[in-house]
């Protein structure tokens, strides 16, 4: 569908609840102003069902259709949550409160998903039950699990579930998505060596973990290159690394920290059982120990083939066939949505959002001239999986 008028005319309403979310940005599960106001405007809007409180600070909206008895429930995820990054954007509506900004597009996701619910809430061209679902804590938090646990599929019912994010450099107006893995787990790891330490200028008596940390480092690269197909996906990065406190003192340990992430779980399985082997051997090689401590995160971001096909089919209706990439390679961050899709069946999308900086990025900003495609986007899906 190209963006009917009622759309385009809730497009500036739209990005004003979207500037007074990126004024205001609220970390993880701290959430209690967005998800205030989000509750608010869904009561306004006359949805029949506004409840609070799902995942501890997450919004669930319920709106049903001109015979809701007699259709399928779908769910629709939007996420909340800000990053604790000082932002450098020059914009009007920058972020009030130093050290937090919307460096995601989250308070863009919310705002498309409101004007949905707002146009859906107000026609009702449709047979069965919207959820529209606002979560907190994606980032890192796993608000997603937390709304699972806390009952929302089953709850309403729920059959199927979709979500959306914006992705930079996609053209303003365009769709990117793929059956299967589409995004990665996210797990941590840390290692501790434990060496001998003694004076810089006597390592022969010592036993030197920062040597033996700094090959750990470089043999942790060979997972990737020796010890997973070619043809599958795996990053082991190292990200931190801590040890000593003067020039000529050799410390007694040194503390690494990174991310691991895979698109599947054998890979996931694989890999983890890798490190551990590699850091015993390297460490014992060297004469010290070692310990991992492996931290599973967010699971991949799995794709279902049927509702993939659907979703990309309702973004060609939006934004016509020449914008809608329907086998987009994966993406190697991760996304709590994954929880989602492990309960219902679904599939997650990526829309354009322009010429932006990256995300997580300081200068980062949403584009506001994609709020109209995610809102239509949400509209068409609702009205075409649940057509009367």
């Amino acid at each position: 569908m190209p963006i009917v008028n009622r759309i385009a005319a809730l497009s500036d309403e739209m990005a004003a609840w979207r500037h007074d979310f990126h004024e205001n940005p609220e970390l993880l599960y701290e959430v209690h102003r967005t998800a205030g106001i989000v509750a608010d405007r869904l009561r306004e809007f006359g949805c029949d069902e506004v409840v609070t409180g799902i995942g501890r600070t997450g919004v669930v909206g319920v709106i049903r259709g001109r015979q809701s008895a007699s259709g399928k429930t779908i769910g629709l995820r939007a996420d909340m949550d800000a990053l604790p990054i000082m932002e450098t954007a020059d914009v009007p509506y920058a972020s009030k409160i130093p050290g937090k900004m919307h460096a995601c597009g989250h308070d863009g996701h919310t705002a498309m998903l409101l004007g949905a619910a707002k146009y859906l809430a107000e026609t009702r061209n449709f047979d069965g039950t919207a959820i529209v679902i606002f979560q907190p804590a994606e980032e890192g938090g796993g608000g997603g699990k937390a709304m699972v646990e806390d009952g929302l599929m089953t709850r309403w019912n729920i059959e199927e579930v979709y979500g959306m994010h914006n992705m930079p450099a996609l053209p303003v107006g365009s769709f990117k998505i793929r059956k299967g893995p589409t995004m990665a787990s996210a797990d941590e790891i840390t290692i501790i060596v434990e060496g001998r330490g003694g004076h810089g200028a006597m390592p022969h008596q010592c036993i030197d973990p920062v040597v033996i940390g700094a090959q750990i480092v470089t043999a942790l690269q060979t997972i990737a290159s020796r010890n997973v197909d070619p043809l599958d996906s795996c990053v082991v990065s190292v990200t931190r690394f801590e040890a000593g406190t003067a020039n000529n003192i050799i410390p007694q340990s040194a503390w690494l920290n990174g991310t691991v992430r895979t698109l599947n779980a054998a890979t996931r399985d694989a890999v983890e059982k890798r490190i551990h082997e590699i850091v015993a051997g390297v460490a014992a090689a060297g004469g010290a120990t070692a310990r991992v401590e492996y931290r599973r995160g967010y699971p991949p971001t799995v794709n279902h083939g049927p509702q993939t096909d659907f979703a990309a089919e309702v973004a060609r209706k939006v934004a016509g066939d020449s914008h809608v990439d329907a086998d987009a390679p994966p993406v190697m961050g991760a996304e709590d949505f994954s929880f989602m899709l492990e309960a219902r069946p679904g599939a997650f999308i990526f829309v354009g959002n322009g010429d932006s900086a990256t995300l997580h990025h300081p200068a980062y900003d949403f584009n506001d001239a994609a709020l109209p495609y995610g809102m239509s986007y949400w509209v068409e899906l609702v009205e075409t999986a649940l057509a009367p």
